[in-house]
């Protein structure tokens, strides 16, 4: 190899480390990458930043202002009422939901249709008794599926579509790549129908986890020196029969109090560490001779009417991540008390403020009614949802968001204009309608993700350039070519997929991109086909719950634990390996 393609490979190998340890976010170790590379001499300025004058991040900027005006004006709403109805059947449920899911995700951002769905899958399970975590895997991998049918489906079909236009290609058409993934999708989702409840555990969700003996909410109160509660025993204090709630502790300055008697005798600044039930916790606040401990979250929120209860999931790209709820200072800066967290479908039992927080966390919040306005569209949470559902009813301009999608799904299909001029206009009309304002528009684009795709296109030239993609490729072929075409497709697509799991799926796809096009060249199969695999390859992510955000944000509402993805991800993903393999092999 060339001083370039090991400087090239060096440089990828810090990153991929970086990303999967967590150390580097994926745009700031894309883009640090990149700039590497051209300060190294490895790729010239206009190699390094092209990305940024492609239409891929435009195209992606686009769709997320149209997802934010379907999520917005709830334009899919009449859809999802009647998406589970009345059903009684396990499997007949599972079906109504990941059929619709799959189809409106071939067109939308999946990452709002499964944060408009969520809430509704769950609550529905609850009024029949059932474990949401039956299907919660299943919508998140439905979404997955159908991102993988249109060009729009995912930004990392975007991405290859704009890497194969930047090397003097025609860009895919809207539909272009269903003659692949199209059978496998469908087989996909019949899985999914087929044994996807069967294989996945009935979990507790966060909410109801006190329904059994592992309770997860606590709350430490302070007994008022002087007050009502001051000298009197337990019992008579009538802290005994608490609905939804018990008195598990008391912290006494000279010793801990467990279990505790009922004869027991309170005294001034006795820590009453309560447990149960979070929707009784609040009632607490309101109990004479009682007050917040010191420190403890619930201090100095709003008054009780003024409050409602939230779930809100951490991303992997959320500034708690590595953070403690103390340290952070996390009650002055987002205005909410968290009363418990949940960890792999189990409750942290330690003192809140103390624990470093992870993503996929899930953390239940008390705080105003407006939270999730003010912070649904931040990074810091990944899913924003009311513990009492949100309202499902359409809003009046919900026609101009479902007319703005069918710009977007039409013009393209009969060549009126390309899909990256009717997402710009879909979007323009969402504005000038005032169905979104110029600052919920701006706010909408994840600026991350455009960010990563205009510098993954100088990854790409990189190991195109340094001669790195022909070495791998040479590779790849000396090691699978005794299996055929099959065999050499097969070690392609495997390898992609092996790298979204470890890094992003947008990484993978600009790392992959420049030795599937020579593996393509070198064997004698059609490159927009190969192209076609990778991108579906690079999307299809089931095997952890961090590999793609919609497995992320059903992680804590499912109550799930990290192995459970593996029960239905490990055969959805070697259906997807072969069976895209398959394809490509037989159309290429």
């Amino acid at each position: 190899m060339s001083a370039d393609a090991w400087i090239t490979l060096g440089v990828m190998l810090g990153m991929i480390v970086g990303l999967v340890s967590g150390r580097i976010s994926p745009p700031v170790g894309v883009l640090g990458a990149t700039g590497l590379l051209y300060l190294l001499g490895v790729i010239e300025a206009d190699e390094a930043f092209s990305g940024f004058s492609n239409i891929a991040p435009i195209t992606v900027a686009g769709l997320y202002v149209l997802a934010e005006g379907i999520s917005k004006t709830g334009a899919l709403r009449p859809i999802l009422r009647v998406t589970l109805g009345t059903v009684s059947g396990t499997r007949t449920a599972v079906a109504r939901l990941v059929a619709p899911t799959a189809a409106a995700s071939a067109f939308v951002a999946n990452t709002p249709i499964v944060a408009m769905l969520l809430p509704e899958v769950t609550r529905w399970s609850d009024t029949r008794g059932r474990s949401a975590s039956k299907y919660l895997i299943p919508l998140s991998y439905a979404s997955i599926l159908g991102g993988t049918l249109t060009v729009i489906g995912t930004s990392t079909n975007l991405l290859v579509s704009g890497l194969i236009e930047e090397s003097g290609g025609e860009p895919f058409s809207l539909f272009e790549m269903i003659k692949v993934s199209g059978p496998v999708a469908l087989v996909g989702l019949l899985v999914i129908i087929a044994v996807g409840a069967p294989l996945l555990p009935p979990r507790r969700r966060p909410r109801h986890a006190s329904d059994d003996s592992d309770r997860p909410f606590t709350v430490a109160m302070r007994v008022v020196p002087g007050g009502p509660l001051d000298g009197r025993s337990v019992e008579a204090a009538d802290l005994r029969h608490l609905e939804g709630v018990f008195l598990a502790e008391i912290r006494r300055q000279d010793r801990n109090i467990a279990p505790v008697a009922p004869e027991q005798t309170l005294r001034a600044d006795d820590e009453l560490v309560f447990v149960g039930q979070v929707d009784q916790i609040v009632d607490l606040q309101g109990r004479r001779g009682l007050e917040p401990a010191s420190g403890d979250p619930l201090r100095d929120l709003p008054a009780e009417a003024t409050n409602a209860f939230f779930e809100a999931v951490i991303g992997a790209a959320s500034p708690l991540v590595g953070n403690t709820l103390a340290g952070i200072g996390f009650r002055g800066r987002y205005q909410a008390a968290v009363v418990g967290i949940h960890r792999a479908g189990e409750a942290v039992h330690a003192k809140l403020g103390d624990v470093p927080l992870r993503a996929g966390d899930t953390l239940l919040l008390l705080a105003g009614r407006d939270f999730r306005n003010r912070w649904r569209e931040r990074t810091d949470f990944l899913l924003v949802s009311r513990l009492d559902g949100p309202d499902l009813r359409a809003s009046a301009k919900a026609p101009i968001a479902a007319l703005a999608l069918a710009l977007v799904a039409l013009l393209p299909v009969f060549d009126v204009m390309t899909v990256t001029r009717a997402t710009v206009l879909a979007a323009g009309v969402l504005v000038l309608a005032r169905v979104l304002s110029p600052r919920e528009a701006r706010d909408a684009v994840d600026l991350n993700v455009v960010l990563m795709i205009g510098g993954a296109f100088g990854l790409g030239a990189a190991v195109q350039s340094s001669g790195l993609a022909e070495t791998i490729a040479d590779g790849l072929l000396d090691a699978t070519s005794s299996f055929g075409d099959f065999g050499v497709v097969l070690g392609l697509l495997l390898s992609t997929m092996i790298l979204t799991e470890l890094v992003t799926n947008t990484a993978a796809a600009a790392l992959v991109f420049p030795t599937a096009v020579t593996v393509a060249a070198d064997s004698g199969i059609d490159v927009r086909i190969t192209l076609i695999g990778v991108a579906v390859a690079a999307s299809c992510s089931f095997l952890t719950p961090i590999g793609y955000q919609t497995n992320t944000m059903v992680y804590g509402p499912g109550g799930y634990r990290f192995t459970d993805y593996l029960r239905l991800g490990v055969p959805l993903s070697i259906i997807v390996i072969i069976g895209v393999s398959a394809m490509v092999t037989v159309l290429g």
